[in-house]
């Protein structure tokens, strides 16, 4: 009975996340990016400097850096480090240049979903500001799709609460720190039924106080410690490739050459070059949506919090979180596993990543296998941080402003977390995918509803900008001449 349920969850799973969907989102990203005039490529200096710029009189309840820490505490995650190594063995080298076709197209959307999640955002009387996906449908595109918005606020629910928010990441942690440490389980206990070794009672305990000191504070405590944490643990990762690239950095034009001749099937044989390119994109479009959330409308929610009056502004500082996840991280990732050849020794997942540290930075096996060990608990703890809060507020817009209801959840996600570690969560896994790939779709034809809202938007914002800026110059030099 349980097998049979998991092949049907395992069905319905690669049916939602097949090519329908992913093209579905990376459609809507190609249209963005040709209604907004390729804004993605010729705003980023601009969305960088915002990103570090906080808005003077900007409404909210945290500055828009710390509301892009808080989508990218959920965002990177160990797709970066194992998702990463997934999509390359899969799909070979080539896969990390439709990761970055993927990435170039959700940063499109990313900026829809950020400049909407502002536009039509809500305060409630207590000055407690409400957003995402759910409020851009409704307020939107009208009240006749009320149903769309808690539709989609449903499957939130189920993503943080039944998977990836809690049992998966917990797991995680807790088989890295185990893996580590206790790698052979010398030092075991029974519980319910089963031995576990004392590094995952220990990690598990650990996780369950830290997560609950975190979330018991709300958005703003969890916001705080994302702006300390998200950049520590991306700082920590991005040294350590950029390490392991530098010191292999002769092997780097070679693998770039790989990744494009891969990416196009120049060195599949003629027969299976169709093939390969196919299973490079599929692989690649695959993990990097999976992987940097653009069109799924998680970001949004957090996105809605920041302190900003311009709708565009906060658009274009969410879209530098799909520029650092995939364009950055995932592919110093890829990079450090084609320098040391780790994709091609016949490992799967982390075991990829761990041999590229261990065989390419300058020290011991246990010092590098350390390292990564310390970046995929910081990336899974940030994870678990980062869905609880949405999946407060996907539970806020079904049932109200009802705090002793949100305070039950909050409790409820701590004792998952504390759970996780003892749990079977291949089935939960399959459920949360399924959950994460059925919130994408409202949240997709609510951007496409509202492309001209954005359009409109976008422009008005730009020509003010530009107008503002020519206005500056001029003073600037009559100033000079005087």
């Amino acid at each position: 009975m349980f097998n049979t349920i998991n092949q049907i969850l395992s069905n319905i799973n690669d049916i939602v996340w097949g090519v329908p969907l992913i093209t579905m989102i990376l459609a809507t990203g190609i249209f963005l990016t040709v209604r907004l005039k390729g804004l993605q490529l010729l705003q980023l200096p601009r969305a960088l400097k915002y990103m570090f710029s906080s808005e003077e009189d900007g409404s909210g309840e945290v500055s828009s850096f710390a509301a892009l820490c808080t989508a990218l505490s959920a965002t990177i995650g160990t797709g970066n480090i194992v998702g990463v190594a997934t999509a390359i063995v899969a799909g070979g080298p080539g896969a990390l240049f439709w990761m970055w076709i993927a990435a170039f197209f959700g940063m499109a959307t990313k900026y829809a979903e950020g400049l909407l999640s502002i536009k039509y955002r809500v305060v409630d009387p207590s000055g407690h500001v409400l957003g995402g996906p759910f409020y851009y449908i409704q307020n939107g595109m009208g009240n006749k799709w009320k149903w769309l918005a808690k539709l989609f606020a449903f499957f939130g629910v189920g993503v943080g609460l039944l998977g990836i928010g809690t049992f998966a990441q917990v797991n995680g942690i807790s088989n890295a720190v185990n893996n580590f440490f206790d790698p052979n389980n010398t030092w075991t206990a029974t519980i319910f039924g089963r031995q576990y070794s004392y590094t995952v009672l220990i990690a598990s305990v650990v996780l369950t106080l830290c997560v609950a000191l975190v979330l018991i504070g709300g958005i703003k405590r969890i916001a705080n410690v994302s702006q300390v944490v998200v950049p520590f643990m991306a700082g920590i990762y991005i040294c350590s490739c950029i390490t392991l690239l530098v010191t292999n950095h002769t092997k780097i034009p070679a693998a770039f050459e790989t990744i494009f001749a891969s990416a196009f099937g120049l060195r599949a044989a003629s027969g299976g070059a169709l093939g390969a390119i196919i299973m490079a994109m599929q692989k690649g479009i695959a993990r990097g949506i999976f992987s940097n959330e653009a069109g799924l409308g998680s970001a949004p929610i957090a996105a809605a919090a920041a302190k900003t009056n311009e709708p565009v502004r906060q658009g274009l500082v969410s879209m530098t979180g799909t520029f650092i996840d995939t364009i950055l991280i995932c592919t110093m990732t890829g990079l450090c596993i084609l320098c040391t050849g780790a994709w091609n020794m016949g490992l799967e997942g982390v075991a990829v990543t761990t041999k590229a540290f261990q065989s390419g930075l300058p020290f011991n096996e246990t010092a590098s296998a350390f390292l990564l060990m310390l970046c995929l608990v910081f990336f899974a703890f940030t994870t678990i941080l980062g869905w609880n809060y949405y999946s407060e507020r996907c539970l806020e817009y079904l049932c109200g402003n009802k705090p002793k209801l949100i305070r039950s959840f909050r409790y409820v996600y701590i004792l998952a977390v504390f759970i996780g570690p003892f749990m079977t969560v291949s089935t939960v896994w399959t459920i949360a995918d399924i959950f994460n790939a059925l919130m994408a779709l409202p949240n997709l034809i609510a951007i496409v509803s509202l492309s001209g809202v954005i359009a409109s938007e976008t422009k008005a914002f730009l020509t003010k900008e530009a107008s503002t800026s020519r206005r500056s110059t001029s003073e600037t030099e009559a100033y000079v001449v005087e």
